[in-house]
């Protein structure tokens, strides 16, 4: 064996020497120093060259970390297509320098985003024959589901009437329910404003008998009603919600969840009211009066339902979670402000005490403020650049703590801000994206690998991946396994590393394994790849581990996979 290898990946040739390959054992690299890595990986010998139908801008910087140890990610390469060339050529994404890491982590934050504003895809079209009636629809009601149970009415249009109240987008048909939704949210808002103006408000005095003691006598009660119209109003707004609040729940596919949603809890508390309020009406008991006060004080409650227009408008779901992302910034703005109210408003109390009257030792009628928690408003004030004017130094120095309050408030006001109105333009171009990207309804799927292809599946590893693929690592990755005639091991498949990107992002939508425990996985795989040098291996049998998806999503993958063991 010479000293020196060449490697054409994708038409580009690159020339290494063989103990550069070996600095990072258990990957696909270093398994070209072997001696039988010639029947092993795609060899030319009339050119002495290894062949890889790889992305080749990318194989430079894998290459070059063989070379230096410092493996870093380029920029005009889309972080996924970088995260399966390192899944390929068995290299932990986690030995990515700290220079380019978020660079690199940039699209899981994208995708992250994308999927929080992942809108369900529609049963059937907007003229879909089983929502409509007809020939077509009688023949869905009637077929067979998969596991042979026939479909009952349940089954196709439980579906259907959930994503009729759920996504607007899902027909023409729950769209017109939309703007029905939006228009009462509207009306029933306008109708709480309205009722609080004096043109549609009508005092009425009338007298009452009240007891003291052993003396009866008449008072005038003042009560103000509000216009008939407005009651009626409101109350056709209630229906619509209390049919629509029905209906959701009855078609809805998790009820628990169902009632652990905000939306849905302020939907509740906002109906209960008006129906309490309309049968209590009539009593004329103490108790009943003062429950009737109590609600309507709670009437306030109607004014949360302006949030259920998250549901038709993307900015408002975007405020929504460009606040939820920013937390870790509002808290450190909290801070920011409570250490400085605490300070200017001790400074501000003993300031304005120079030169105070000795005869007023509170100095009361010299300064308005008098102690330090009135300090704090005046502080607060300052900082946030609002300037009330209902509380002012009037000493020179109390003048210099106001100057030097009013600094300290736009300085730390301006430095958590900028991340805050950054994580809301990702957000909002991220839902833009969203919404204009194409729905993908019938996704191309690949031509069968034929015989002769590196891919090809024979009908034993066929059999086998299909028989069980959730449990393909016990019957694949198991102590050995009868492969064209011999006993196979886990480290000597060097294809192993095939399908891991793929898996892992199927663990982290099932499963919602959080960055600490996919930090902890990959120092346990990068430990045991520089230990044992079977890391790859090992990686895809954590990434299979507890995973929990349907039976077609990796089976053509998996397929493919046993195959590459199986050999």
């Amino acid at each position: 064996l010479g000293l020196k290898i060449v490697i054409n990946c994708g038409g580009i040739r690159h020339e290494t020497y063989r103990s550069t390959l070996k600095t990072l054992p258990g990957t696909r690299l270093s398994w070209l120093t072997e001696p039988d890595a010639y029947s092993n990986f795609d060899y030319d010998p009339k050119s002495d060259e290894f062949f890889f139908d790889r992305h080749p801008a990318t194989f430079a910087f894998i290459l070059n970390y063989y070379r230096t140890g410092k493996l870093h990610c380029p920029n005009d390469v889309c972080g996924p297509l970088f995260e399966e060339e390192l899944a390929f050529w068995g290299i932990d994404e986690t030995d990515v320098e700290a220079c380019c890491w978020m660079n690199y982590r940039q699209h899981r934050d994208a995708e992250e985003a994308l999927d929080s504003f992942e809108t369900p895809e529609p049963d059937a079209p907007e003229d879909d024959p089983a929502l409509t009636g007809g020939a077509d629809g009688d023949l869905k009601r009637l077929c067979m589901q998969e596991d042979g149970r026939r479909t009952t009415w349940w089954d196709v249009w439980q579906p259907k009437m959930w994503a009729l109240f759920e996504d607007p987008y899902s027909s023409k048909y729950a769209r017109y329910v939309a703007f029905g939704s939006l228009f009462f949210i509207l009306l029933s808002i306008s109708t709480f404003c309205l009722e609080t103006h004096e043109a549609f408000n009508t005092i009425y005095n009338k007298t009452e008998n009240v007891t003291v003691g052993n003396v009866t006598h008449e008072e005038i009660v003042y009560e103000v009603v509000t216009d008939g119209w407005l009651t009626y109003v409101e109350g056709v707004c209630v229906i619509w919600f209390t049919i629509e609040v029905m209906l959701r729940v009855i078609f809805c596919p998790d009820k628990a969840e169902f009632f652990r949603s905000a939306l849905n809890i302020i939907d509740f508390v906002a109906i209960v009211p008006f129906y309490l309020e309309v049968a209590l009406s009539g009593l004329s008991s103490k108790t009943a009066k003062d429950v009737l006060s109590f609600l309507r004080v709670v009437r306030f409650v109607r004014i949360l339902r302006i949030f259920k227009l998250t549901r038709h408008f993307v900015g408002l779901r975007v405020l929504g979670h460009t606040l939820r992302a920013s937390t870790n910034e509002f808290l450190l703005l909290i801070i920011f402000l409570a250490l400085g109210v605490l300070i200017f408003a001790t400074m501000i109390y003993y300031a304005e005490r120079i030169g105070a009257d000795p005869d007023d030792p509170t100095a009361a009628a010299h300064t308005n403020f008098k102690n330090i928690p009135i300090g704090f408003w005046w502080a607060v004030v300052t900082m946030t650049t609002l300037g009330y004017g209902d509380m002012y130094p009037e000493t020179w120095s109390g003048m210099l703590v106001g100057a030097l309050c009013a600094l300290a408030g736009v300085l730390t006001i301006a430095m958590p801000v900028p991340v805050i109105v950054n994580n809301f333009g990702m957000y909002y171009s991220l839902a833009m994206a969203k919404q204009k990207l194409p729905k993908k309804r019938n996704k191309h799927i690949p031509r069968a690998p034929q015989p002769g292809s590196p891919n090809y599946c024979k009908p034993d590893a066929l059999a086998m991946a299909t028989a069980s693929p959730h449990r393909l690592m016990g019957n694949v990755l198991g102590p050995g396994m009868v492969g064209s005639g011999s006993m196979m091991g886990t480290g000597d498949c060097p294809l192993a590393q095939e399908e891991i990107i793929e898996i892992n992002r199927a663990e982290r939508k099932c499963d919602g394994e959080d960055e600490a425990g996919r930090n902890e996985g990959r120092k346990e795989r990068r430990s045991s790849r520089t230990s044992s040098g079977v890391g790859p291996v090992l990686q895809v049998e954590q990434g299979l581990d507890g995973r929990r998806c349907c039976e077609h999503c990796h089976l053509r993958s998996l397929v493919s996979f046993s195959l590459n063991i199986s050999q």
